[in-house]
């Protein structure tokens, strides 16, 4: 019996059956000025899940395919059992999952890509360009670029 539920509150069209692929990614922290690995568990969206699988360099080190409901429980956010413990959930997961989930109702041709309950490792994984999580951009007037006096002025 499927049970009609809202996942989240502002997504009518979003049930606790929903399909949805969550990745497993290695991300980077940056703590005075050297960078650690963290796992986090991210919501991936049909489109990107489409790329990942024609072999562009990812972070992504597997990914499952599963129902909403299952990791937006009533209780909280709960991991699926195949991540590590230690996995952490990226910032506004309940938000970004429910946008996923979307992608798979106007897709359902990406459901085929990893079917409910089975798990994918064959990604390109990589780690050569990090993702860093707490990077702040720190713009400075010598950032800017200098503009000769005659580029708006019609000659």
């Amino acid at each position: 019996m499927t049970i009609e539920q809202n996942t989240y509150p502002n997504a009518t069209d979003v049930v606790a059956e929903s399909y949805l692929v969550v990745g497993l990614a290695t991300c980077f922290l940056r703590e005075d000025g050297e960078v650690h690995p963290v796992q986090i568990i991210e919501p991936i969206p049909a489109a990107a899940l489409e790329a990942l699988l024609k072999g562009i360099p990812t972070s992504y080190e597997q990914a499952i395919g599963i129902t909403i409901g299952s990791v937006l429980t009533p209780e909280g956010l709960q991991l699926p059992p195949a991540f590590p413990v230690i996995t952490q959930f990226c910032d506004d997961f309940a938000y970004r999952a429910t946008a996923a989930a979307r992608t798979y109702q106007a897709r359902p041709q990406s459901q085929d890509l990893i079917p409910l309950g089975t798990t994918r490792q064959d990604f390109n994984y990589s780690t050569e360009r990090k993702r860093i999580l707490n990077s702040q951009t720190i713009v400075r007037n010598e950032d800017n670029v200098k503009q000769h006096a005659y580029t708006h002025q019609v000659l």
